[in-house]
């Protein structure tokens, strides 16, 4: 009955979600095309490395806009936890590909720094100058969304801030050019962006791996869950504690808890649940609660 208040909040608070993300993956996937174009046109490394980290952009909005359909299918016999686990498998491909785009850059800026190529100031400039304006857009429509609550939003929105750097150092680059004829500008600028894009790149694979490998969600502390579970009335200790994520934003746990004999169990899996997503945040928790004569028998592998 307590929640039933904030339902059409939530609903509304989704979709939301969705429109800014949807809109703000079109305008920058459509001038991710006009940029690598652009680049190519006015032999410019910058506005194509600046391309690669859109494309981070493009492939970080998509991924939200995904994991937000996908999280609304039902859970089936053979997908007991249903689509949740796509965005994370999307996002290890998304951050191999960052990894591998990176390399190119600063390949192809390596050979630019020695033998500085003539740059189409004025239409770099002008590409970059409109990726700026794109980028503030994004920016602004993804502000509107409900960032303090969802995960994939505020991911989203701190990639498009990232892209703002990178179409700025494409303008600086630009006007070097065109003002001083600096035309090793634009592999000292592609670097920059690049370093961008292979931090980018590097985050996104290890946080995925991290959690295919199931491990410890890292803002949540394994030994003060264990001893916020010792302090609930009635348990004497907890084994077999696993902490774990099924998507982003979605931790999960397992935990054997041993009572004394005289303690209402129900009361003690109400309280600990209670407590879990109280204080950490995990609403997906299974407890096995055991008696003093359990525990012995798993210590020693000896029950009849």
């Amino acid at each position: 009955m307590g929640h039933h208040h904030g339902c059409g909040d939530h609903s509304h608070a989704h979709h939301a979600n969705q429109k800014a993300l949807l809109i703000s993956f079109f305008l920058i996937l459509s001038f991710l095309v006009v940029e690598i174009i652009g680049g190519i046109l006015t032999n410019s490394l910058a506005l194509i490395s600046d391309a690669g980290h859109m494309l981070s952009d493009a492939a970080a909005l998509g991924l939200s806009l995904l994991a937000l359909k996908m999280g609304e299918k039902q859970a089936s016999e053979t997908k007991t936890y249903g689509y949740k686990r796509f965005e994370i498998l999307a996002a290890l491909l998304n951050g191999v590909t960052l990894l591998l785009i990176s390399v190119y850059i600063f390949y192809e800026a390596y050979h630019r720094f020695f033998d500085p190529p003539k740059v189409m100031s004025f239409g770099m400039l002008t590409v970059a100058g409109i990726g700026l304006i794109v980028n503030v857009l994004a920016a602004w429509i993804l502000m509107k969304g409900d960032r303090s609550e969802n995960l994939n939003l505020r991911s989203a929105f701190l990639h498009v801030l990232g892209d703002l750097l990178g179409s700025a150092g494409a303008i600086v680059a630009g006007l070097l050019i065109l003002l001083f004829d600096w035309n090793i500008a634009d592999p000292i600028v592609s670097v920059l962006v690049s370093v961008l894009v292979l931090i980018s790149g590097w985050r996104v694979t290890k946080e995925s791996v991290h959690i295919l490998m199931e491990g410890r969600p890292v803002h949540i502390d394994l030994q003060e869950v264990k001893n916020k579970l010792l302090s609930l009335s009635g348990v004497t200790s907890v084994h077999d504690l696993h902490i774990w994520s099924i998507t982003s934003g979605f931790p999960a746990l397992s935990c054997h808890l041993v009572v004394d004999s005289r303690i209402d169990r129900d009361h003690v899996l109400h309280e600990a649940k209670a407590m879990l997503q109280k204080h950490f945040g995990i609403q997906h928790s299974t407890i096995q609660i055991e008696g003093e004569q359990m525990k012995k028998c798993t210590e020693t592998d000896i029950c009849n």
